[in-house]
């Protein structure tokens, strides 16, 4: 490692994570806007650059390539100043983030958007579940230190513009530590 791989961010990273249609994206753009960090969306970077092994039938998705993923943000992580929206999470590096926030959302509400998006049979069912479950904040809190995992509300507009407020201030209140070396 070059003496530059231990110089501290300016920025932090976020990781936006949760089951879909808990409002990642939309959440992502507008704290990204609002503060000036880059917004990358996984989903559309793994189409747009082909990281992915293929497709998958079943759940109608690419089936991505984690590492080829993980090898295309490197240097964007490296720099600072990212928020990450991707429903998985237990595949990046955690040196990467400075904060992980999971989304949640009411079932019947996800349920709701889920089918205004066209998701059907075991699709809608394995999200539904998985947001049951808690499959999702489970994995945050296994793949990341305790301390940078949050996990807040998404159920409406009001919840929405509430969580942009909070992430806007923690980014505003951001310090450099030694965990974003």
């Amino acid at each position: 490692m070059s003496a530059d791989d231990h110089r501290q961010r300016q920025k932090p990273n976020i990781l936006m994570t949760g089951t879909p249609g808990t409002g990642k994206t939309t959440t992502s753009s507008l704290v990204a806007d609002a503060i000036g960090l880059r917004h990358i969306d996984v989903s559309d970077l793994v189409r747009r650059r082909n990281l992915h092994d293929g497709w998958d039938e079943d759940f109608d998705c690419h089936v991505i390539n984690e590492d080829l993923v993980c090898d295309e943000l490197e240097d964007m992580m490296e720099e600072g100043g990212n928020i990450v929206d991707y429903h998985g999470c237990d595949f990046f590096p955690e040196r990467w983030f400075d904060r992980v926030v999971v989304l949640q959302t009411n079932n019947s509400i996800l349920y709701d958007r889920l089918t205004s998006r066209g998701y059907m049979g075991a699709k809608l069912m394995n999200n539904i579940e998985c947001e049951i479950f808690q499959v999702l904040l489970e994995e945050a809190r296994t793949s990341y230190a305790e301390d940078i995992v949050i996990s807040l509300q998404s159920d409406s507009v009001e919840d929405i513009s509430n969580n942009v407020t909070i992430l806007t201030e923690w980014i505003t209140n951001w310090r450099p530590t030694s965990r974003s070396t």
